[in-house]
């Protein structure tokens, strides 16, 4: 058996635990949902067992209860395969009073909810996983913690020792959990059959609806393509109707972009939209991202030596991984990571914002120190322009860097740090 490699994740559902009657744990196939919860959980109920899938969902809809007995914190792994669940659930959670009685898995949102009476407030937390970040698989000495950056803000200094070439290896094999133990060749195939069983069976399965592979094959093609832009559906579905001769409307690509959220195979990310001191117009379109940057060099057809034999992809799908890593460190900190456009065309890749109103600001580069300089430059434009009588000043500034042997702060004090330095 393979060692339990500890994730950030941990403390989180323990901490949720203890505050509520249940938590839901959601995120992508293959992500370590279920093996995180088991750390923590003292029976299981696995909805999606083969032998027993049938008696479980006639269970569900007849006599529910029968399925949450068990000893707590109860595990029901594919909670979603018997939505009805989720009621019963709360009403145990209220006729029980106690906490920390069931931790719920899911890979997907249900794909109807008219079996569900109840939202859950005050008995049941959600809580989302995502593949590995760097920290949490090893490839991260976490020299320089997020946390740390906004309460203490003082001098930092790390050595980061890892590759160019390394990194290529680490965007395409991603993090998920299981080809962080395997050899390099054997893991790099893991992406390739995500995305296989992804095109050919889960984006129809998640709401029963059929869909043709060869046209989620392209849709995912597109988004690769469109990584870290906030390009609108009809930009998606024009690149899509360059290799599709068949007709292609709007609805029908907002339909497949919808079923792969549900599958958590995307996340876009919301728009920051801080009190500026001009009245700049603020673009508000969401940013495109894969929850994982294999998903996007797997839908590409991309390997290592693709990415080394081309900065600018390279680059575009590093920003994906930051961006990756930064949700994992920001939910650990109790924040949000939001993207920033204006009407300028001044933007920052990623701002961190905490629930206590701090912020953070982080331009994402693949080095050198051109880059840096210009990473550096929007930095500073965009903290001038920000409202600092109606915000907080931002607690950092950062470029976050693929390259380069040290983290340090620059004599105007903004942080250059390699991302292989960064943990939570």
């Amino acid at each position: 058996m393979k060692k339990y490699k500890a994730r950030i994740a941990d403390r989180l559902l323990r901490s949720k635990l203890e505050g509520k009657g249940a938590v839901l744990v959601e995120g992508a196939k293959w992500c370590g949902k279920t093996t995180t919860a088991e750390q923590l959980a003292k029976s299981v109920l696995y909805l999606a067992d083969p032998e027993f899938s049938r008696q479980y969902l006639d269970m569900a809809a007849i006599h529910p209860s029968h399925l949450l007995a068990g000893n707590t914190p109860r595990l029901l792994d594919e909670w979603q395969l018997a939505p009805q669940l989720w009621d019963a659930i709360r009403f145990e959670v209220d006729h029980r009073g106690e906490l920390g009685q069931f931790i719920l898995t899911g890979s997907a949102v249900p794909p109807v909810t008219n079996e569900i009476h109840h939202t859950g407030t005050g008995r049941i937390a959600r809580l989302k996983m995502r593949p590995m970040s760097l920290f949490e698989s090893g490839e991260s000495n976490g020299g320089v913690s997020l946390h740390s950056l906004f309460v203490e803000g003082n001098a930092i200094g790390d050595d980061c020792h890892l590759p160019l070439e390394e990194l290529a290896y680490l965007i395409c094999r991603g993090g998920w959990p299981l080809a962080t133990e395997m050899r390099p060749s054997v893991a790099l195939e893991q992406a390739f059959d995500y995305c296989d069983a992804v095109v050919h069976s889960d984006i129809s399965r998640v709401d029963h609806v059929a869909r043709n592979p060869e046209r989620v094959k392209r849709l995912m093609q597109s988004y690769a393509r469109l990584q870290g832009t906030q390009s609108a559906t009809t930009v998606i579905r024009a690149d899509m109707l360059a290799n599709d001769n068949s007709s292609l409307d709007e609805d029908t690509v907002q339909a497949y972009i919808g079923a792969l959220k549900q599958i958590f195979v995307i996340e876009d990310m919301p728009a920051w939209n801080p009190n500026l001191r001009s009245k700049t117009a603020i673009r508000t379109s969401d940013t495109r991202y894969y929850s994982d940057p294999s998903i996007a060099t797997a839908s590409l057809g991309l390997g290592p030596n693709d990415l080394m034999a081309d900065l600018n992809t390279f680059g575009l799908l590093f920003e994906t991984l930051c961006i990756r890593d930064l949700r994992v460190y920001a939910d650990a900190c109790n924040g949000q990571v939001y993207h920033y456009r204006d009407a300028s065309g001044l933007e920052c890749d990623a701002v961190v914002h905490l629930r206590n109103g701090s912020y953070g600001l982080i331009e994402i580069k693949l080095g050198g120190e051109r880059l840096i300089e210009e990473g550096v430059s929007s930095l500073s434009k965009l903290a001038d322009r920000i409202d600092t009588t109606h915000m907080k000043n931002p607690s950092f500034k950062m470029v976050l860097t693929a390259t380069g042997e040290y983290a340090y702060r620059r004599k105007d004090g903004i942080l250059v740090v390699p991302v292989a330095c960064l943990r939570d």
